[in-house]
């Protein structure tokens, strides 16, 4: 599949216009290519807490998830082959940590990420990654037993008033 580098760069930029960015100013836009052709874009939205500030990664992957999907073959959600993160003013912006985890699992080690330099794989931004696959390779090992629910929890013994007798609460 032949990508068109500078029409999602545009098409982040595009996106970067409407971000929500009153704190720290910067807006940033972010374009992805799927493997079934399609464009799908997202949007920083900052928050006065920072903390849950949405990346324009995280609204990319939100909108490829949300989006109807075209493909017939049983696949949940199409995978993306190309991402561009940019600046309000066009200049390449590479995602942060947490944003290459997301794109991992959205497209693959193989995903294309564009930089100041020309395309590379998230691979290379991210190795040694930590994915599915070895989720599942160790979701299945032995985990303690959880706790015995008759042995944990609080006993509070309300002292009477008057002429009523003493009251018993447990939690559990």
């Amino acid at each position: 599949m032949a990508i068109n580098w500078p029409e999602l760069r545009a098409a982040a930029v595009d996106v970067a216009s409407r971000a929500y960015a009153p704190y720290s100013r910067l807006r940033v836009g972010a374009a992805g290519l799927t493997d079934d052709g399609r464009v799908v874009t997202g949007c920083n939205v900052e928050n006065a807490s920072y903390g849950l500030t949405l990346c324009a990664e995280c609204g990319l992957v939100s909108a490829l998830h949300a989006a109807p999907q075209h493909a017939t073959d049983g696949v949940a959600s199409p995978l993306l082959v190309a991402v561009a993160v940019v600046a309000g003013d066009g200049d390449p912006l590479l995602p942060c940590g947490r944003c290459r985890q997301l794109l991992l699992e959205a497209g693959g080690p193989g995903l294309l990420v564009d930089t100041a330099s020309g395309p590379v794989t998230l691979a290379d931004l991210l190795p040694a990654s930590f994915g599915t696959a070895d989720l599942a390779a160790r979701r299945d090992q032995a985990a303690p037993p959880p706790p015995d629910q008759q042995s944990h929890g609080s006993q509070l013994l309300h002292q009477p008033q008057g002429e009523r007798p003493p009251c018993q609460t447990s939690y559990h």
